[in-house]
């Protein structure tokens, strides 16, 4: 039986990704609450236009899909200042109610990515709690004016609600500016809008796909889970939201009473600058010795050729990229989101094809987890029998991943413009899929048996003479050819700041609106 979610109670931003959905745009606005009784008043009146997850369409009966969308969220101090009870406080996790400047260390948040370095509205204030950030509201839209028209309607709510909720300035801008919003935009080739990002790769594949979410049985295929049969499962939904049965077929943990949590989730929001020069200043440099030249080395890097998204494990060089480029320019969408998505690296559990290190076999590493050491020097074994399910360990592991970058790449010479991408993280349990994820996958290389080698993308590599990051590029056992040694590498991303916020529900917001929620 297929399982049905209520979309009408699910917040939209939670489903889609809305850049793929035509809102190439996308304002994203922060807030104090000064006053609990405003600030529930002012939830209420955002409430009325936050845009739900249900379907759009032309039809007689469909929503027509709008011009622009709203979405909100909440930081845990923000939930208190909307004096929700402390018995319902107490049923969220430990690293929301922290915060993410608290959980830097296990984040890698160190050196140029550490909190002193991020734009000031994440500075707060521990006395006043003033500076504080409590809700977060996003603005996509379809053209700059409509955002603009968006951004001038939430600033009359604002006003209607003077002294109740203040908006937090401080992003950084071009040439050191502090705006109150940060802006973000698809990246602009020819005039015309890509799904890239500023070190130039094809970004915002590959999405996972979980019960219940419209058409996941048509997107299945690479996006959900591996079964013993080859064929691919949409993972659980509990996952994702709150209030349903995941992986483990529990509940994940959440607040009470459940009409609070079911159907919420958690965000994790990263605002991640690129140092774009380093970067291709890296790059250039090894990919003048690299076997296949430069962008066969990038795709090194991530685990896919940066013009399309090809992925290597089928595409690992340039005659099988040449041939999967034709069937890519020949297929409808939902072919090309199954030819980009759907492999496994059963295939490639040497690492020949997509490295250990790239950025994909980092974040979701498919079945490769399961994998004894073979006979000869360097060579993997699949496991079928380690667990029930191929992809067991990295199921439990999966994030939605929302988001666009920000600022234009105006000089390709220089790290210090304003340039990277927000990226927006939804998940069930913060701990054991955003901050296991980067803290075990990218900045530490065990569970790959690549020792201490961090993923070469977002790791966060080491200035440190005696302690450089480094990668092993690796090749068939079977062949002649050596690995490649990435030695040196610098951090190409650093972390400008963040948070972690509760996505409610239409339910649960409007419950926190009228200050009823009773965890008894």
């Amino acid at each position: 039986m297929t399982k049905q979610l209520d979309l009408t109670d699910i917040q939209g931003n939670v489903i889609r990704a809305y850049g793929r959905f035509g809102y190439p745009v996308a304002r994203y606005v922060f807030l104090n609450i000064r006053d609990s009784d405003l600030g529930r008043a002012f939830v209420a009146a955002v409430s009325k236009r936050v845009t739900t997850a249900v379907e759009w369409g032309d039809g007689a009966g469909q929503i027509k899909q709008p011009n622009w969308t709203v979405n909100i969220a909440f930081a845990y101090q923000g939930l208190k200042e909307l004096d929700l009870p402390r018995a319902s406080l107490i049923g969220f996790s430990r690293e929301f109610v922290a915060g993410m400047k608290d959980r830097r260390d296990i984040l890698g948040d160190d050196g140029a990515s550490s909190p002193e370095h991020w734009d000031p509205i994440w500075v707060g204030n521990r006395e006043t709690r003033e500076r504080d950030v409590h809700i977060f509201i996003s603005l996509n839209a379809r053209l700059p004016a409509l955002l603009e028209e968006s951004y001038q309607w939430l600033l009359s709510v604002v006003e209607q609600h003077q002294g109740g909720v203040v908006i937090l300035g401080g992003h950084r801008a071009d040439d050191g500016q502090l705006l109150d919003y940060q802006d973000v935009k698809v990246v602009m080739e020819d005039g015309k809008p890509t799904s890239k990002e500023h070190f130039g790769y094809t970004d915002g594949i590959g999405d996972p796909v979980f019960e219940g979410a419209p058409n996941y049985d048509l997107n299945v295929e690479g996006r959900g889970k591996q079964m013993d049969d080859g064929s691919w499962a949409p993972l659980a939904t509990g996952e994702f939201l709150l209030g349903h049965i995941d992986e483990a077929r529990e509940y994940p943990p959440a607040p009470q009473p459940i009409l609070l949590s079911r159907n919420g989730t958690y965000m994790v929001y990263r605002k991640l600058h690129e140092n774009v020069a380093t970067f291709d200043a890296y790059l250039e440099e090894h990919g003048k010795k690299y076997p296949g030249g430069k962008e066969l080395l990038a795709a090194k890097f991530v685990g896919r050729w940066r013009d399309n998204g090809a992925p290597l494990v089928k595409a690992p060089d340039a005659e099988s990229k040449a041939k999967f480029d034709m069937a890519l320019m020949g297929a409808d969408q939902q072919g090309k989101d199954k030819l980009l998505s759907d492999f496994t690296y059963d295939d490639d559990m040497s690492g020949a094809k997509c490295p250990f290190s790239a950025h994909i076999r980092r974040i979701n590493p498919r079945a490769s987890l399961e994998m004894v050491k073979g006979e000869k020097p360097g060579s993997m074994i699949f496991n079928k029998d380690a667990f029930d399910t191929p992809g067991a360990l990295t199921n439990r592991r999966r994030l939605l991943r929302r988001g666009l970058p920000y600022g234009q790449v105006k000089d390709r010479s220089r790290d210090d413009g304003n340039h990277g991408i927000v990226i927006m993280m939804l998940n069930a349990d913060i701990a054991r899929q955003f901050e296991f994820v980067q803290q075990q996958w990218i900045n530490y290389g065990n569970d790959f048996q690549a020792g201490s080698d961090k993923e070469i993308l977002l790791g966060n590599h080491s200035a440190d003479e005696q302690f450089p990051s480094k990668a092993v590029l690796q090749v068939d056992p079977d062949s002649d050819q050596a690995p490649y040694f990435l030695s040196k590498i610098p951090r190409l991303v650093e972390t400008r700041g963040g948070e972690y916020f509760f996505v409610p529900s239409m339910t649960a917001l409007r419950m926190i609106a009228m200050g009823v929620i009773d965890p008894t």
